[in-house]
Order: structure tokens, then C-alpha cells, then sequence
């Protein structure tokens, strides 16, 4: 899993009403890309985040505006 500045990242819920949660990458910490990645999540808290396989990136330049 690589990602960049400014990627958002998705942690997908694990069990059935649990909603996803999205972050913004705010600092790669990994080298090329890899994890671990200081993530901002939509609630304002930010925390380090190594992804597991619930987890997807969605790069900036192929999200739609």
C-alpha cells in the first residue's frame, strides 16, 4: 500500500451498522509511500495509522472533485 500527502484513507466498518471512517493524510512517515501515515479523520482527531486489509486509499488524483 503506497500513498502520498493528501490521499484520503478509508477504514471500512467491520461489523454490520458500523460506519466507514475517513481520514485525510496529512504526513507519509513510511519510506516511498509505505506506512505508517499520520491520518486526520473527519472528526478532527489525527492519529497514526498502518492500514490493514479493511483499509482502502483513495489517491487525490483519481477521486472525483
Amino acid at each position: 500500500m503506497r500513498a502520498t500527502v493528501g490521499d484520503q484513507l478509508v477504514q471500512h466498518g467491520r461489523v454490520v451498522g458500523e460506519h466507514d471512517k475517513t481520514g485525510k493524510i496529512v504526513e507519509v512517515l513510511g519510506q516511498k509511500g509505505e506506512p505508517p501515515y499520520r491520518v486526520q479523520f473527519e472528526d478532527g482527531h489525527e492519529g497514526i495509522c498502518s492500514p490493514g486489509p479493511d483499509t482502502e486509499i483513495r489517491h487525490k488524483e483519481t477521486r472525483p472533485a
